[in-house]
């Protein structure tokens, strides 16, 4: 029996889009603004690796690209207009290295649309680690030969998923300002839209290696960027979780309150530049939920503190992983949390964190989630939702000083 995909239905409630990638092909998930049902379109590339999912809604555009891999045919490029009922097939792969590299293209790992400035600009980060950015929309690609030709890439070694660019980050304002994350080579940023990079990892440690904070060669895991403020940045490190406040330049440990400072994924508040979300897991030898419970954290003041969300999440025996492009936020108010697991499930949240529910269980094991809102002004109130959640967060940080002083006085009286 052939699997056929089944397509999202028509919609006048532009809503949220969820793109999520599997190990066996892409699913879409559409909803209204409430975010309480889904409808579910898919699989699209039935038994390919989907790494790398992105929307491109500029220049009127509803277009979504993924990164179909293949064992037999390896990582090609692949858009759809229409919600995923036709797709582009290319009989070639369009991302390519050049001869004069003596390198063959491994893997996909990250596709970003441009600023809203260049409508016709796409960046792709792949494997081996190279930065490929198209300027017609995607016909065609380039190499990026300031990063390719750097003096530290020959020192760069593979992490467990190989050698890969997975993080793209652009300043939203500054045309000549942008940022990748290389496993393991650490940050390099741009100033100068990419013909020259310099490594930014400066306070980022790296326990595997014998110095624990080198000039570059961290295995970092993700970067979130603040959209409130550009210069904000979240890292989730393979040991490590950190914040900047300069573009990267310099980093700060804000590893404060969580039970684990490895995990893959961050995502960043589209308005409130304190607020961010991880999910820590318990080691890099045991790369799973802490304690069988599946909790995402959340900071609502830069990482000062981090608070468990886990209404409505399995609290026994989840023992789960989420990637580090598991993670996913949308713009609306209250701000949408998403995230999928190797498990297959892809859970949602539509207040913040606040409370879950599964969207959608029985898949093949979740790489990637990406969230869009699909036209019109989805957030009315922008600091509406933040000050809740920080309000929230107060209330919890002052119950579990009550309870803390409680178990003393218990303590005392014990001992008497």
């Amino acid at each position: 029996m052939t699997t056929t995909a089944r397509h999202l239905p028509a919609s006048s409630d532009p809503g949220v889009l969820v793109l999520v990638g599997t190990t066996k092909g892409a699913f879409l998930l559409r909803s209204d603004r409430k975010r309480k049902r889904w409808d579910v379109g898919g699989p699209y590339f039935p038994g390919h690796s989907i790494y790398a999912l992105a929307y491109d809604g500029r220049a009127g555009r509803r277009r979504i690209w993924a990164a179909a891999s293949s064992m037999h045919f390896g990582a090609t490029l692949h858009s759809s207009d229409d919600f995923g009922r036709k797709w582009t097939d290319p009989e070639t792969a369009s991302v390519k290295f050049p001869q004069s590299t003596d390198k063959a293209l491994a893997q996909v790992w990250q596709l970003t649309p441009g600023r809203d400035s260049e409508p016709d600009t796409l960046y792709c980060g792949v494997e081996p680690a190279a930065l490929f950015v198209s300027r017609d929309a995607g016909d065609t690609w380039e190499l990026e030969r300031g990063l390719w030709d750097h003096p530290h890439r020959p020192q760069w070694q593979p992490g467990g998923g190989g050698l890969g660019l997975h993080t793209i980050s652009l300043h939203p304002t500054d045309p000549h300002k942008l940022l990748v994350a290389i496993s393991t080579g650490g940050v390099y940023a741009s100033d100068d839209a990419g013909t020259s990079w310099r490594a930014s990892t400066r306070g980022v440690r790296a326990d595997f290696l014998p110095a624990k904070q080198p000039e570059f060669g961290q295995c970092v895991h993700k970067i979130a960027r603040s959209p409130a403020d550009p210069e904000r940045l979240y890292l989730q490190n393979h040991w490590g979780l950190y914040r900047s406040d300069d573009g990267g330049a310099s980093w700060t440990d804000i590893a404060n309150g969580v039970p684990s400072d490895f995990g893959f994924p961050v995502a960043a508040h589209p308005r409130d530049r304190d607020t961010a979300w991880i999910v820590p897991l318990e080691s890099d030898g045991f790369r799973v939920t802490p304690g069988g419970k599946l909790r995402v954290y959340r900071t609502t003041n830069g990482g000062k503190m981090w608070k468990p969300m886990s209404k409505g999440l399995p609290q026994d025996g989840a023992y789960e992983t989420v990637l580090r492009d598991g993670l996913a936020v949308d713009a609306l108010d209250p701000v949408g949390v998403y995230f999928g697991t190797r498990r297959g499930e892809v859970w949602a949240s539509s207040d913040e964190g606040e409370s879950w529910k599964l969207a959608l269980g029985g898949l093949p094991p979740v790489v990637c989630v990406k969230a869009v809102g699909l036209g019109g002004k989805l957030a009315a109130k922008p600091k509406k939702a933040a000050k809740k959640a920080a309000r929230a967060d107060k209330k919890a940080a002052k119950s579990d000083k009550k309870a803390a002083k409680s178990d003393k006085k218990a303590k005392k009286k014990n001992k008497k």
